[in-house]
């Protein structure tokens, strides 16, 4: 079963490997959808939006979270479960802490007031987005618990050492209209910003281009698959998706120096998110059009995406049904 975000909620996608076999169930109404994510330490699913953040203990009923703001962009949590992190728009991040992994809806939170502190603050902003930013994405690492990544539009990447007291800039090398950071082990990062496709082998402390050469430089989603990494770009930004010269691309690198074009079913759509699995890789593109990549290419369904194109993620998370 897939957990799919999309611009009013969140769809649970049955049947998601086999053509004409998709079920597709609303099981949140909500606003737009930016992350749905589950973590090792605490039971259920939740998902990040602009009306709240939520959990699901079971994929069907929801809880709000009462985060601080309104607007929760992002979600993470310590592999124990001890702690679970929120970043919103604007750009804060806020920690809540219960014990033994058990969720408490009467959650505690409290702001990491170090993150303000970072040298950048003042320049976390642009004109198009209210001259504000948000946080895109809070990681924690499994193998190095305290150590906290944060990806902000526009913002650049941040690292905490220890669960979020104090933190230091990982920006420099790294374009900062951050669109998603994913953490592939604990010093090995992808970052899809605005204008590039960013590797980092050193926890954000130096950083490398790799779509050089191409002309879609507006990137959305990544996300890692065996010695793979894909990721999803386009000529502009997705105020421009609905013209006919969109021409987005999907990207692989298996060498973490280049990308080359992946083709598939939909050239003319837009990668929105993407999900690993097993060897297996999910992709929902901005359509709402579900692909699956096993030895090769399928169209499997579609769920809604009623919305405006602008601003659009569908975001997609594995879980056993």
């Amino acid at each position: 079963m897939l957990v799919a975000g999309s611009d009013d909620g969140v769809y649970r996608l049955h049947g998601v490997r086999e053509p004409g076999d998709l079920d597709v169930w609303k099981v949140l109404n909500s606003g737009r959808v930016r992350r749905v994510r589950a973590f090792e330490g605490i039971d259920g699913v939740f998902a990040a939006t602009e009306t709240g953040l939520y959990h699901s203990p079971n994929g069907r009923e929801w809880i709000d979270l009462d985060a601080p703001q309104t607007k929760v962009y992002a979600v993470g949590a310590s592999p124990d479960g001890n702690r679970l992190y929120a970043g919103t728009r604007p750009a804060n991040a806020y920690v809540a802490e219960w014990s033994g992994g058990e969720i408490d809806y009467g959650l505690a939170w409290r702001e990491l007031d170090g993150f303000q502190d970072l040298p950048s603050r003042d320049e976390w902003r642009l004109p198009r987005h209210e001259n504000l930013a948000q946080v895109r994405d809070v990681h924690v690492t499994s193998t190095a618990p305290d150590r906290v990544y944060v990806g902000v539009e526009v913002g650049g990447v941040h690292h905490s050492p220890d669960g979020g007291d104090t933190w230091t800039e990982r920006r420099n090398g790294v374009h900062d209209d951050i669109h998603e950071l994913r953490v592939i082990g604990s010093d090995e990062l992808v970052a899809a910003t605005g204008f590039g496709l960013f590797h980092s082998a050193d926890a954000g402390q130096s950083w490398t281009r790799l779509d050089e050469g191409y002309d879609q430089r507006y990137f959305r989603a990544a996300v890692a698959i065996e010695d793979a990494i894909y990721a999803a770009g386009a000529l502009a930004n997705s105020s421009t998706w609905n013209d006919d010269d969109t021409d987005p691309e999907l990207f692989v690198t298996r060498d973490r120096e280049t990308v080359e074009p992946v083709t598939h079913p939909r050239p003319d759509e837009m990668v929105t998110g993407m999900e690993a699995v097993d060897g297996t890789l999910f992709a929902a593109t901005h359509h709402g059009t579900l692909l699956v990549k096993d030895d090769e290419w399928t169209v499997t369904g579609s769920f809604p995406v009623p919305g405006d194109v602008t601003g659009r993620y569908t975001p997609l998370l594995w879980r056993e049904a």
